[in-house]
């Protein structure tokens, strides 16, 4: 068992942050989508439904800031602004793929779970949506 340091449960832990803002869903997603090369933030967008341009753009100034994703400005007319992962970014792939993995391979388990907790609890229970399988 992962033996843990009492401060990483601390507020004031930076590991707190950091982790906070790469297990988001957007910056999986983002890491992901910026695997197969270098992309312009609309293609980006375009790939990940449900973004917003605000939730987008946060998400890649943070990424930026880690180390995560590169801004590369084009100098075309008018000026383009693409991005690509970084070597740090990269080593994120593994540990996300095997989170997916997971998540499809539990769905099942985790709804007949949400049913029965929502059949104890009154509830009625509607679907969850179920998202397009991407690979990861």
């Amino acid at each position: 068992m992962l033996e843990l340091d009492p401060i990483c449960f601390s507020s004031e832990c930076p590991s707190r942050v950091l982790f906070d803002q790469i297990a988001d869903k957007w910056s999986m997603m983002v890491l992901v989508v910026l695997d197969d090369g270098p992309h312009r933030f609309n293609a980006i967008r375009r790939r990940l439904q449900g973004v917003t341009q605000k939730a987008l753009t946060q998400c890649l100034r943070r990424m930026e800031r880690n180390g995560l994703v590169a801004r590369e400005v084009i100098s075309l007319s008018p000026v383009a602004v693409q991005y690509q992962i970084t070597p740090l970014g990269r080593t994120l792939l593994q540990p996300f793929r095997a989170l997916h993995e997971w998540t499809l391979e539990k769905l099942p388990e985790v709804d007949a779970a949400r049913h029965a907790f929502d059949a104890l609890n009154g509830r009625i229970t509607t679907p969850e949506p179920m998202a397009a399988s991407t690979a990861v």
